[in-house]
């Protein structure tokens, strides 16, 4: 028997409720159950050391929301910040939120749970978890798990393999596993992407490095602006509470994404000529902007970061950085060389290429004895799964702010626990009903509508979706905060165990 066996528990530990992560979807979540639950028992694990998520996974030079804080923020806490905020500021926000709701005897960090089992028979969550300060395996059950622990890998993202990187003399650097003692002053930085990461990489390194070059395939859309929202200085000017400044500025900034997202269906070149002609105000005439900023897609079917006051452009009309649009033939021991021909030199290179996506958090889920293949369920709004009992996980927007849904996510899984409460049910999962046993089912999003590289190269890992909305994520808020809290508990998608009475 091994150390870790040894000490495993020998009873395990019950919770109504087990939050699977601790950062901004397990805080708001352990926030909802407090307030909105008080009595119920439950507990937040973590496998970092620290809340967080991932504005702890990652480390690198000016990391930094790429969506507004106003939004990004919790609905009951105000943001009283610049909307783009790195991100000490939003860890700041965050602790702020766990010690002003005594959250903190609630968490556990350290914590990694390795296996989860269902049991019909007993209506339990059954959980391995690792206990990093001895190597402890401790048992835990529940009975009801929401998962809030991400959609990617937190130890390691997502690098291709290119020819030659053995080849290469410098360093090659993922952002998400960024060495805090690398040194890259005076030194020539490669940053390989045009995603949000390498947009906010390349300004923070630019003074330092002696040169810094962001390589990408092909164009992304960005949105520059100044860091500041009008409504939200004026409002504070008069002295407005910060609380009704924190729901006047949401309300605005929901409007006008709703606006921004139906014109970039509608209207897709106009949208586009505004972005475009945003940028070149940065760059100027002579710039090459259809090479390098005209993406091949209409805007919208990836995610568009806001680029505060234009620090990105600043950086490279200002020559400490520039954009090279072309494809890597292989890595040499100097640098890159491109399908050109060109070979751009580099000290450091850094492969901001993406997520490794990971829907379950590396844990290895049993139902009822059987491995769980999460691509062969369906699921139920993005929330619930079939065949999945007691559990929902919280997945949130791409085209707004990933915390609204945390917020509306958590109204919807109290209000279902307290259903279960109150008609003594112990077992809830979702099924297809009968109506609908021919219904269409397709990949988890239409890549016509939406098509990031680390959800194409994952996507048979995602459950499926149907051809109606209940049956989809439909990455629309602004319909959702009113059809979730109108969801009828009692209706024939949901299946309860036979304990469940009569209200």
């Amino acid at each position: 028997m091994s150390a870790a066996a040894a000490k495993a528990s020998p009873k395990p530990e019950h919770f109504d409720v087990l939050i699977v992560g601790a950062g901004i979807s397990g805080v708001g979540a352990a926030y909802h159950l407090k307030t909105q639950m008080p009595g119920v028992k439950f507990v937040a694990l973590e496998t970092q050391e620290t809340f967080g998520g991932t504005w702890t996974t990652h480390k690198y030079p000016g990391i930094r929301s790429d969506s507004d804080l106003h939004t990004f923020g919790y609905r009951f806490k105000p943001w009283v910040g610049p909307p783009i905020a790195a991100a000490s500021e939003i860890l700041k926000y965050m602790n702020e939120v766990i010690d002003d709701n005594d959250l903190g005897k609630h968490i556990r960090f350290g914590h990694t749970i390795k296996r989860a089992e269902w049991s019909g028979k007993d209506n339990l969550w059954t959980l391995q978890v690792e206990r990093k300060s001895d190597g402890a395996m401790l048992r835990m059950t529940c009975g009801f798990l929401w998962m809030c622990q991400g959609y990617y890998r937190h130890s390691k993202g997502y690098t291709p393999e290119w020819a030659g990187m053995e080849n290469f003399k410098g360093k090659i650097v993922h952002p998400q596993t960024w060495p805090e003692d690398l040194d890259y002053k005076g030194k020539r930085m490669v940053v390989i992407g045009s995603g949000a990461t390498a947009a906010t990489l390349v300004p923070a390194v630019a003074n330092d490095t002696a040169h810094v070059t962001m390589l990408q395939r092909s164009p992304t859309y960005f949105i520059p602006g100044r860091n500041a929202i009008d409504i939200a200085e004026q409002l504070r000017a008069l002295q407005v509470d910060e609380e009704w400044i924190h729901e006047i500025t949401r309300r605005q900034i929901l409007k006008m994404q709703d606006e921004f997202t139906t014109r970039s269906r509608n209207e897709p070149e106009a949208v586009k000529a505004e972005l475009l002609a945003a940028v070149k105000l940065f760059l100027g005439e002579d710039y090459d902007i259809d090479k390098h900023f005209t993406p091949s897609y209409r805007p919208w079917r990836q995610r568009i970061a806001f680029i505060p006051d234009g620090d990105l452009f600043q950086g490279i009309a200002s020559g400490k950085a520039s954009v090279v649009t072309d494809e890597i033939e292989r890595f040499t021991e100097k640098g890159i060389l491109l399908k050109s021909g060109q070979e751009l030199e580099a000290d450091i290179i850094v492969t901001a290429t993406g997520f490794d996506l990971e829907p379950l958090g590396e844990i290895d889920f049993h139902i009822n004895g059987k491995p769980l293949k999460f691509g062969d369920t369906v699921t139920y709004r993005g929330m619930m799964f079939t065949g999945v009992p007691n559990m929902a996980w919280v997945f949130g927007y791409f085209r707004a702010s990933w915390t609204l849904r945390v917020d509306i996510v958590a109204d919807f899984i109290v209000r279902l626990l307290k259903h279960m409460k109150k008609s003594g049910a112990k077992r809830v999962e979702v099924a297809i009903p009968p109506s609908l046993k021919d219904m269409k089912l397709s990949t988890w999003i239409d890549p016509e509508d939406f098509n990031p590289g680390y959800i194409m190269r994952g996507m048979h890992l995602l459950p499926r979706r149907g051809d109606r909305r209940e049956w989809q994520h439909t990455q629309d808020y602004w319909h959702e905060k009113d059809e979730l809290p109108k969801i009828d508990l009692d209706g024939e998608e949901f299946v309860y165990d036979k304990a469940k009475v009569e209200a």
